[in-house]
């Protein structure tokens, strides 16, 4: 095998185990691409053996995948530049994911659903407790080529694309932007990467002949940045131009936070990202399908001598930029194994709307698409719907689900959503026609639900951005029982909630002015209707939008339909809380105006939305003080009249919820233990 030329920067212990791996493998040959080894690090007890309810304890495997993918393979000819990349003697292209497991001890006490949590930038979310008591198998395996070690962060080794051993070089375009000043860069230190993942060298660091541009709007016309201002160099500990470098950008003045930084260079060494569908798609189908690896380990899954794996189904759960990742493997036929199993059963794709910019080459799949932070990245581009449409913009008919319909391998889905991605992800044209006009039929295999009034992750902390509290209405819960529901839709067949958001039929999904959204007028509250409005983008004609795959060759991209997308948005009640969705408790009982959007306050491109960020604005205590602020929204004390009426509304809002399965019992009397125990109107 030619494993190690292909794959970049082993530690001298990965290399070590590698070199045994390969022995071993040396005399095992079989042509077809896999998992050739499913290496175990170590096992351990989870959580110094807790147990979780009837599941009993668990344990923490974690180790690595080593896994050939055959670029003949039709299932795998879609990813990009799979045909330059370095292969074995076999001609199989090779890669190496991190991986951790968290299983009960005992699998008999498993209820048979593999959980497979999608992990975010390499960070992997933390399981859900309420999940593991139910015998959940918990999952995390790395998919993004990109990421830097670091951090227990789980890493990916893809090899780099050539041309017959040549570097190849292609344009590049690159955004910056901070919330302090600073003086040094990564090349890929975008909003939401930071300096985590790696950079696609520059062929030369003489700038002279490099464009660099900044703006304070994301719509304003670009300033060149002088050469004499900016080079390729690191002034992180000298002083500018400091030391030559062809991965960092420096600033002779530093990065200010009121600009958006825009660059566009020739990069070389492209990674063959794509590669990372291919590994989710095979790590998951050997824990459902596969007893043991090429050297006779075990599946992890299986005791001693067993013969068959315990995994009923399997569930993938992609959540913000994992989302666009659960979109588009699904668009790109890789639910479907190369011995043609279905791979997942049932998907959560969470607070993500777009797709993800994993299979281009010199691919940034950690861009944010948002309306200003990485506007002009592609992943926007159409087809948004999970049904096949008409798209007259584009002028294309598809939809996420074209393959999986065509081999009979779609899961049962859940598109679950906060605010904040019909403000930023342009959440309504998963619903509606390009034009805003009328509302799609969704599948029967889809669910929909908004959580009415949330932001895209909860927080309680101040936004830098806007200057406003962020929103800290909790979907979580919620979450829980339309998990728990997708469980038992897949194992039982029952069927789960129906779905619940915004429609152009019950008025409830409106333009973003602000009489059309009904917001309300809240003193010191600015409002002006912005959202992520993009036109269909023309990136060059090696780029192919439909698949989200190719060659970028025209950047910026220019503007290829006169016609832009429509973006609708929640209407909002007169508190200005959003009507429909999964109304939770902080919306039936509200103490306050929860939103998913903010706008940039002075310093930080004002008026601009504020990144993922919501708002909180708490009603006054009592109708005294509503009147003297000029606050249309009723008082506390004019809502509820004392905490014992405050109480009784959280418990009748709680038992309605739990009664339309939103809402596990557990998770309602937690809520109504929060209210007893708060200082509302005592």
């Amino acid at each position: 095998m030619n494993l190690l030329p292909a794959i970049r920067s082993f530690s001298a212990r990965q290399f070590k185990q590698l070199v045994v791996i390969l022995i071993v493998l040396s005399a095992s040959y079989q042509a077809q691409s896999r998992i050739v080894t499913f290496y175990i690090a170590r096992t351990e007890p989870y959580l110094n053996g807790k147990t979780f309810g009837n599941a009993g304890s668990y344990v923490r495997i974690t180790g690595k995948i080593y896994g050939e993918i055959d670029p003949g393979n039709p299932l795998n000819g879609i990813i990009q530049d799979i045909q330059l990349a370095p292969g074995n003697e076999k001609g199989f292209v090779e890669y190496v994911s991190d991986y951790v497991i968290l299983r009960p001890a005992d699998m008999s006490k498993s209820n048979g659903i593999l959980f497979l949590s999608l992990p975010n930038r390499g960070n992997m979310f933390p399981p859900d407790t309420a999940l593991l008591t139910r015998g959940y198998v918990w999952a995390w395996c790395a998919w993004q080529g990109d990421v830097l070690e670091g951090n227990n962060r789980l890493t990916m080794k893809v090899p780099y694309a050539s041309n017959k051993g040549e570097e190849i070089a292609g344009i590049l375009r690159t955004e910056y932007q901070v919330t302090a000043p600073v003086k040094t860069l990564n090349l890929s230190s975008g909003f939401f990467t930071g300096l985590t993942h790696h950079s696609y060298e520059t062929i030369d660091t003489d700038n002279i002949h490099v464009i660099l541009t900044k703006r304070i709007h994301e719509s304003d016309e670009r300033v060149p940045v002088p050469a004499s201002e900016w080079a390729f160099s690191d002034c992180s500990e000298f002083h500018f131009p400091g030391i030559p470098s062809f991965t960092k950008i420096s600033m002779k003045d530093g990065f200010d936070p009121d600009y958006i930084y825009e660059l566009i260079y020739t990069a070389k060494n492209p990674l063959v990202l794509g590669l990372g569908f291919a590994a989710i798609r095979d790590f998951a189908s050997f824990l459902k399908y596969e007893i043991k690896d090429d050297p006779g380990r075990m599946n992890p899954l299986l005791g001693e001598g067993e013969t068959k794996s315990p995994v009923k189904a399997a569930i993938m759960q992609g959540i913000s930029q994992c989302s666009n990742f659960a979109r588009t493997f699904l668009l790109l036929g890789f639910n479907q194994d190369e011995k043609g199993h279905k791979v997942f059963d049932g998907i959560n794709a969470h607070a993500g709307t777009r797709r993800i910019s994993l299979n281009i080459r010199f691919g940034r799949p950690g861009g944010g698409g948002l309306q200003r932070e990485d506007h002009l990245f592609p992943g926007n581009d159409p087809p948004f719907t999970w049904s096949t449409e008409a798209d007259p913009v584009s002028g294309i008919t598809g939809g996420i689900l074209e393959k999986c319909l065509a081999t009979g391998t779609c899961p049962k889905i859940m598109q679950t959503l906060s605010s904040t991605e019909y403000w930023q992800l342009r959440a309504s044209l998963t619903t509606t026609d390009s034009y805003g006009i009328k509302d799609l039929t969704i599948p029967d295999n889809v669910r929909i639900y908004l959580f009415s009034g949330t932001q895209h992750s909860p927080a309680s902390v101040p936004d830098q951005l806007s200057g406003f509290a962020q929103n800290p209405n909790s979907y979580y819960p919620y979450l829980r029982a339309l998990l728990v529901a997708l469980e038992k839709w897949i194992l039982e067949g029952k069927a789960p909630p129906a779905s619940a958001y915004p429609t152009i039929e019950t008025g409830t999904l409106a333009a973003t002015d602000k009489s059309s959204t009904g917001w309300p007028d809240i003193p010191g509250v600015p409002y002006n209707g912005k959202a992520n409005i993009l036109p269909f983008l023309d990136y060059g004609l090696q780029y192919d939008f439909r698949n989200l795959t190719g060659i970028l060759s025209q950047e910026p991209p220019k503007v290829k339909s006169d016609q832009p997308y429509i973006t609708l948005v929640p209407k909002v009640d007169r508190d200005g809380n959003e009507i429909a969705g999964i109304r939770g408790i902080d919306i039936r009982v509200p103490l306050g105006t929860h939103t998913g959007w903010a706008l940039r306050r002075e310093g930080y491109g004002s008026g601009d939305l504020s990144s993922l960020s919501g708002m909180f604005i708490p009603f006054k205590k009592t109708r005294k003080e509503r009147i003297e602020a000029k606050d249309p929204r009723l008082s506390l004390q004019e809502r509820y009249k004392s905490h014992e009426n405050y109480l009784e509304a959280v418990r009748k809002a709680a038992e309605e919820l739990v009664n339309k399965g939103y809402l596990l019992p557990e998770d309602a009397e937690a809520e109504i233990h929060k209210a007893e125990n708060s200082n509302i109107l005592k």
